[in-house]
């Protein structure tokens, strides 16, 4: 006992913390570097999509009515990649899959903007989802290198990415159609992605194994403990992440594909301009919010994400009776509060999963059951646009995001109640 009470002590004393900062963690400019490639690559990933029911007339789809499934096409075989991606990553080095999946988007794009036949342009997506794949390695690289608060924010910052993408996307691409069909900007906007490339090519590659110091000093009980602890207490709160990261993309996604005819529907006479501006409002709305609700909501995130899907429940019913300009503003305004919420609350769940865990199997994950989200949501638009018209996929959020706050607040609100009654 006295030869290992000198280790026990001596392992705590010379752990490998001062060389923590040793490796490549990402300072402030090169993480706003991993998310203005975000954003500069999925311009056309996120931008083009909602012209969906533009560009299939081209391409002998008349009536669009592949929209709702073509727009979730790119999702599916992208979900159904990301776990693999991620392992790969984790595996043989975060930065070099982050490359190739920037150069897999700039190849698909290429082919879709040249696609003649509605054929080719559907396999360019099959293409875009199996090759892409930016956000869960752009995590998964970020993850590699941040932890805690400083990868809640950076996390943050990228949802920013893809709400700025959003919001501008639309609107660029509605102020170029009168020069440039929406369709031909596919193969425009492949420049992009390349740019990306060349961006990201500058960057550090970030430690594979993050958790392997802790795993080290298993002399120590303590050490040991503390290297177990996050599995444990994660594995409940991970697979609510993905519950709730599922419902959550299926109840506001489920509103993309149709949103433009429903405007258009409601306010006859309204331009691409401003059908683009509605659609991007919500996103603009994170835009101004998100760090403010970051701040306020990083340590309660769970209370966030009730009033998230709170506010989206209200803004997708809304969108059932908003008949003019200034009621679509508000509801969206309202929808927007709620995409804030939950994308800032959920990112700090992330931020709190991703400890002692390998980041690009972890976000490969998160992606999938995002992409599952966003497919049920895309297949759920088709059918109900089909049946009753382009609000009624507006209406099946609705009753998801309702059914998901029911989820979250009355568990809790049934403990309190069991505690207060034990008390009494």
């Amino acid at each position: 006992m006295s030869t290992t009470a000198p280790e026990a002590v001596q392992a705590p004393a010379a752990p490998e913390a001062p060389e923590a900062p040793a490796t490549p963690a990402l300072g402030r400019r090169q993480v706003h570097a991993v998310a203005g490639c975000y954003f500069v690559a999925s311009f056309a990933a996120l931008g083009l999509p909602p012209y969906l029911t533009e560009i299939l007339p081209d391409l002998g789809d008349h009536a669009a009515r592949w929209a709702g499934l073509l727009y979730i096409v790119p999702t599916i075989f992208g979900g159904l990649g990301a776990p693999l991606w991620g392992r790969l990553a984790d595996r043989f080095g975060r930065k070099r899959l982050l490359l190739r999946a920037q150069l897999g988007l700039a190849a698909a794009f290429l082919l879709a903007g040249w696609a003649d036949s509605l054929a080719t342009f559907t396999a360019a997506l099959v293409l875009q989802g199996i090759l892409g794949g930016t956000f869960a390695a752009s995590n998964g690289y970020l993850g590699a290198a941040l932890e805690g608060p400083a990868l809640s924010k950076a996390l943050t910052l990228m949802q920013g990415s893809a709400r700025a993408a959003l919001v501008f996307a639309p609107i660029v691409v509605g102020s170029l159609s009168p020069w440039l069909s929406p369709h031909r900007q596919y193969a425009l906007l492949a420049v992009l992605p390349l740019a990306a490339a060349a961006m990201l090519a500058a960057l550090p590659e970030p430690p594979r194994t993050r958790t392997a110091p802790a795993a080290k000093p298993e002399a120590g009980a303590e050490p040991t403990a503390a290297a177990a602890q996050p599995e444990r207490g994660s594995a409940g709160a991970l697979r609510a992440l993905l519950a709730l990261e599922f419902a959550f993309v299926f109840s506001t996604v489920i509103s993309f594909p149709y949103l433009i005819e429903l405007i258009k529907e409601r306010i006859p006479g309204t331009g691409s301009l401003v059908s683009g501006v509605l659609f991007a409002l919500p996103h603009m709305c994170y835009l101004a919010g998100a760090m403010a609700v970051h701040a306020a909501f990083r340590t309660r995130p769970r209370l966030g994400i009730a009033l998230g899907f709170a506010c989206i429940a209200l803004g997708s019913a809304g969108h059932g009776i908003a008949g003019s300009l200034p009621a679509f503003i508000a509801v969206r305004l309202l929808l927007g509060a709620g995409l804030t919420l939950g994308l800032v609350c959920m990112s700090v769940l992330a931020a709190d999963c991703a400890k002692g865990r390998a980041p690009g199997g972890l976000f490969g994950s998160i992606e999938f059951f995002s992409k599952a989200g966003a497919v049920a949501a895309g297949l759920a638009a088709a059918l109900g646009n089909g049946l009753f018209g382009p609000s009624a996929p507006l209406l099946i959020g609705t009753a998801i995001a309702v059914a998901t706050v029911l989820a979250t607040t009355l568990p809790a609100l049934f403990r309190r109640l069991t505690h207060t009654r034990r008390s009494l």
